[in-house]
């Protein structure tokens, strides 16, 4: 597994991700006997970020001094990527001084050619910290959180990814296509809500549809909330942004801004709250990849449930992080 990349899972046999899994609850196990394991002394981890991150950020950091390793919190105003040092120099570079590079670059159209140009170059491995068109990081911590609730055999369990209306910025498509692709690959019963003016990407739909297929799990898409969380055992409320509305023709101008905030004036209603999540089993499991636009995408009331394991997920940040980074930088 050293000198493999990361930025979709797609590239990644069910093997080799159950054997992340499997390494990051033994190291999780350890560090709640506060072990101290030290894989990666001395060893250095790139972290570039083009947009803001809480999870991400400190997750790996964290990963790696636990590890014994160090990693460099870098934006482009920190590097000469500012002045227009070429994605090879970069990775070339960067491949001589320390062990790992890990990227996040949402901007859509952009985020992941960039990381595709970084790992073409790299010497050692690329993680992609998300992009505008997958978030592995999280759907691996999200993975893990449901083994944890439900065990290894997830065939038939249904799994909501509700769109949600939210007010504080046109969220990334990343994380519920992450989701859609990857949940099926491990038999689940995905379901995916949405207005249709919020579709994923067509191409990513069809291979979750594929995976689907392949692995004994379903793909269902529906513009009605209702039908979406109806008997549902996990929920997962989310907005993202009308990126998918546009496809390739996506131009980030006054018009397709605008098109875009007035498609999501319309779907306020779009909110779990308790009489829309009262739809799913009694049991029924919260989740989100937070930060959560509380009040919007869903209530207090709800989050803070105790069928909410938002926490427990937000952790998982770090133990699959540390399972990662042990796995491709050792």
């Amino acid at each position: 597994m050293s000198r493999k990349h990361l930025i979709t899972f797609e590239d990644w046999t069910k093997d080799e991700i159950n054997e992340l899994l499997d390494i990051s609850q033994d190291l999780k196990k350890r560090w709640k006997k506060f072990e101290i394991m030290e894989p990666l002394k001395h060893k250095t981890l790139f972290m570039i970020f083009f947009e803001q991150s809480t999870r991400t950020r400190n997750s790996l950091e964290a990963a790696m001094t636990q590890l014994g390793g160090h990693a460099h919190d870098l934006t482009q105003d920190k590097m000469q990527i500012s002045h227009g040092e070429t994605s090879m120099d970069t990775a070339k570079v960067l491949s001589r001084i320390g062990e790992g590079i890990a990227i996040r670059n949402c901007f859509y159209q952009l985020g992941n050619t960039y990381l595709n140009e970084i790992a073409k170059f790299s010497d050692v491995p690329l993680i992609s910290m998300q992009d505008d068109i997958y978030h592995p990081l999280q759907v691996i911590a999200d993975h893990m959180t449901i083994e944890e609730y439900y065990g290894k055999k997830l065939k038939d369990l249904k799994v909501t990814i509700l769109w949600t209306y939210a007010t504080s910025h046109a969220k990334p498509l990343s994380v519920p296509q992450s989701q859609a692709l990857f949940f099926p690959r491990f038999g689940m019963d995905v379901t995916i809500g949405f207005p249709k003016e919020f579709p994923l990407q067509d191409e990513i739909i069809q291979k979750a549809k594929q995976n689907a297929q392949k692995n004994g799990g379903k793909l269902t898409l529906t513009n009605n909330k209702e039908r979406a969380i109806e008997n549902a055992d996990i929920v997962i409320p989310k907005n993202w942004g009308g990126f998918g509305y546009f496809g390739n023709e996506y131009k980030d101008n006054e018009v397709t801004s605008k098109i875009m905030k007035d498609n999501l004036e319309k779907h306020k209603d779009w909110i779990c709250d308790k009489k829309l999540f009262s739809l799913a089993k009694k049991d029924a499991k919260i989740m989100h990849a937070l930060p959560a636009d509380r009040g919007n995408e869903i209530t207090n009331e709800v989050l803070d449930s105790p069928n909410s394991i938002i926490y427990d997920e937000a952790e998982n940040r770090l133990h699959t992080a540390r399972g990662l980074l042990k796995l491709l930088m050792k």
